[in-house]
C-alpha cells in the first residue's frame, strides 16, 4: 500500500517527502498513519530499485529541498501494480481503496475492467467476521447487538461496493464499445 502511493503520488508530480508523506497521510492516515520509519526506508528501496531518484531544488528558505521523481522505470512499475495488484490489493478495502485512488492512471480501460471484475468477483463469495461450523453468520444469526452491528454495516458497505463496482464496469465496456 505505501509503495503504490509512492509511486502514484510522484506519476502525478515530483514532490519533497514531506509533501508526499503529507498526501499519503490524507489518502490513508487515519486508518494506517505514515511513520518517517517507514516511509524513508520504502523510499530507499525504490530509489536503490531505479524506480525513484532525488534531486535537489530551489526551498523557500536558503536551503535547498530533496525532491523525489518517479523514473521511467519507476512509471513502467507504477503501472504494471496498477495492471496486476496483489490479492491483497483486491481483498482488503483499505489497500483497495489505495488501488482505486490510482486506478485512473492506467491508460486502457480493459485493464482497469480487470481490476475492477477481480473485485467483484472477490465481494461476491460469501464472507463474514464469524464462522459457525465453516459457515459464515450474517447479522439475523448474532445474538449480540456490537456483532450484529458489524454485520450489518459491512453488508451495507459490500452492497454499496459491488453496485459501484457493476455501474463502472457498465459504463467501462460502454466506452469500449462506443
Amino acid at each position: 500500500m505505501l509503495t503504490l502511493s509512492i509511486l502514484g503520488f510522484l506519476a502525478e508530480e515530483p514532490l519533497h517527502a514531506y509533501d508526499l508523506r503529507t498526501r499519503i497521510s490524507g489518502l490513508s492516515g487515519h486508518v494506517r498513519p505514515v511513520s518517517d520509519g517507514a516511509l524513508y526506508p520504502a523510499i530507499n528501496r525504490l530509489r536503490k530499485a531505479g524506480h525513484v531518484s532525488r534531486h535537489e531544488a530551489p526551498g523557500k528558505s536558503a536551503v535547498p529541498r530533496q525532491v523525489l521523481s518517479l523514473t521511467d522505470s519507476g512509471r513502467e512499475e507504477f503501472l504494471r501494480r496498477l495492471r496486476e495488484p496483489a490479492e491483497v490489493e483486491i481483498t482488503d478495502r483499505n489497500s483497495f481503496l489505495v488501488l482505486l485512488a490510482f486506478l485512473g492512471a492506467l491508460p486502457d480501460p480493459a485493464d482497469q475492467a480487470r481490476v475492477l471484475r477481480r473485485r467483484l468477483a472477490f465481494m461476491e463469495q460469501p464472507a463474514s467476521y464469524f464462522y459457525e461450523d465453516g459457515r459464515p453468520l450474517r447479522a439475523a444469526d448474532m445474538t449480540d447487538r456490537f456483532r450484529r452491528g458489524m454485520l450489518t454495516i459491512a453488508a451495507a458497505t459490500s452492497r454499496a461496493d459491488a453496485a459501484w463496482l457493476r455501474k463502472t464496469l457498465a459504463e467501462l465496456e460502454q466506452e469500449a464499445g462506443g
